[in-house]
């Protein structure tokens, strides 16, 4: 998984412990408190954060992530050695093609290792056609795949393996602060902005994150999304956007 992913996956994996935020924050309402309660221990971990959703999001709840031009695959963030796909979103383009326990060998003529991987091929237009290598069960085979605009709803379930998936060790940022947050009636946004540090080279970055939250009378967060910077990130870190 490059960088950018784990940032996505960091970004809105935001959670805490259980407690009366009312009592801390001027006696706001309980639905606020929960939204807060769901963004502002980001630095808690991810056991802290799976138990978190297990306990307080329905059980018919959904998570909505930022949409994306791309394939609708995930590839292990554990994995330093293969690019292994490790989940498939169902009705993506990447469905059509690959299977968990796929591994990469090449993208588009570039050697799937791990000094190439911000080299991979995996941004473009939609539609575009990206053609790899396999490794399937031991045996080697050409695919094609054409990039399409992803947009997920998990349910709760998937979501807690999403996150099962997630790198402990890069969980935390530096800083996490709500700069503005409110309610009508069942739906919370919130405005979250985070402060961060490139690991390999040591820049810093900042970026906000929107977050629209859905809570019903039982306290349990029944819907959430999240729309962050990635491009503004990826500016600040000296990369650019091209063609």
């Amino acid at each position: 998984m490059n960088r950018m992913t784990k940032l996505a996956i960091c970004l809105l994996a935001i959670a805490m412990a259980t407690v009366s935020w009312a009592d801390h924050h001027g006696g706001e309402n309980a639905k606020k408190a929960m939204a807060r309660a769901w963004i502002e221990a980001g630095n808690t971990g991810k056991a802290e954060f799976i138990a978190f959703v297990e306990k307080n999001m329905a059980d018919d709840g959904i998570s909505i992530p930022a949409r994306y031009v791309g394939f609708g695959f995930q590839l292990d963030p554990n994995n330093d050695d293969d690019m292994t796909v490790v989940a498939v979103t169902d009705g993506t383009p990447a469905s059509k093609v690959l299977k968990v326990g796929d591994v990469f060998v090449s993208v588009a003529g570039v050697p799937a290792t791990p000094e190439n991987s911000d080299r991979m091929s995996f941004r473009g237009k939609p539609g575009e056609p990206v053609k790899a290598m396999i490794n399937r069960g031991g045996k080697e085979m050409a695919i094609e795949v054409k990039r399409g605009v992803i947009e997920v709803r998990n349910s709760k379930d998937k979501f807690l393996a999403n996150l099962a998936l997630a790198d402990a060790d890069n969980w935390t940022v530096d800083k996490s602060e709500i700069v503005e947050i409110t309610n009508e009636g069942d739906v919370v946004w919130a405005v979250q902005e985070i402060t961060d540090t490139e690991v390999d080279t040591g820049i810093v970055f900042v970026s906000r994150n929107i977050m629209r939250f859905e809570i019903n009378d039982a306290g349990k967060i029944t819907w959430a999304a999240n729309r962050g910077e990635s491009r503004f990130v990826l500016e600040q870190l000296g990369y650019t956007i091209s063609r």
